[in-house]
């Protein structure tokens, strides 16, 4: 399991986003970012800082996953064929913590790779708890019954804050999602933009 060192709002303020959408983000009350130098006026960013701060934010839309991991989804991107940012963003929600927060089963993606860790998702009706298992286009992602009626699952599905994106398709009364397809960029229900060419660039220079 990949440990998230940092306070995952300090990734919001960090980077001056509200990166998840989410209403309690200090991000909303506070621009700048954490820290006594915090308020300082920023300079602007080089290239390379420019493609240094779209992986962070990438990465730390999917919980902060390892650099280790996040190089090597992007390297099985780039030995496909077709657009590589697309396929970037493709196999980042095909991620099987990527769905279940999508699917509004829990309410952070955090939240979503503890879930999954702790042996409460089932794909295919068999229990998977390995947060980055790759879905497939059709698979059944479900909620075992013992932890159908948990409240992290019961208040995650009332949230209004976000949508559930049409590449997948909920039942909330079974607590069952089907992968449609694979997403492209503009699918994805991003809460600020996200610039996957820029981290394609960060990687291969």
């Amino acid at each position: 399991m990949s440990k998230r060192h940092s306070a995952k709002y300090k990734l919001d303020r960090r980077l001056g986003e509200n990166i998840w959408g989410r209403p309690k983000s200090p991000v909303n009350r506070r621009e700048y970012g954490p820290g006594q130098h915090g308020q300082r006026r920023k300079g602007k960013l080089s290239d390379f800082g420019l493609q240094l701060r779209a992986k962070q934010k990438l990465k730390g839309h999917y919980g902060d996953i390892s650099e280790k991991q996040f190089r090597k989804t992007y390297e099985e991107a780039n030995r496909r064929k077709g657009d590589t940012p697309e396929t970037l963003i493709g196999l980042l929600e095909s991620r099987l913590d990527a769905v279940v927060y999508r699917a509004k089963f829990v309410p952070t993606i955090f939240a979503a790779r503890q879930f999954v860790n702790h042996g409460h998702i089932k794909v295919n009706g068999r229990r998977v708890n390995i947060p980055s298992f790759r879905c497939k286009p059709g698979d059944v992602v479900e909620i075992k019954d013992a932890s159908k009626q948990l409240a992290i699952v019961l208040e995650a599905s009332q949230m209004a804050e976000r949508d559930v994106p049409d590449y997948i398709e909920v039942d909330h009364s079974k607590m069952v999602a089907t992968f449609g397809r694979v997403p492209g960029l503009s699918d994805v229900p991003f809460a600020v933009q996200m610039e996957p060419n820029l981290v394609v660039e960060y990687y291969s220079r």
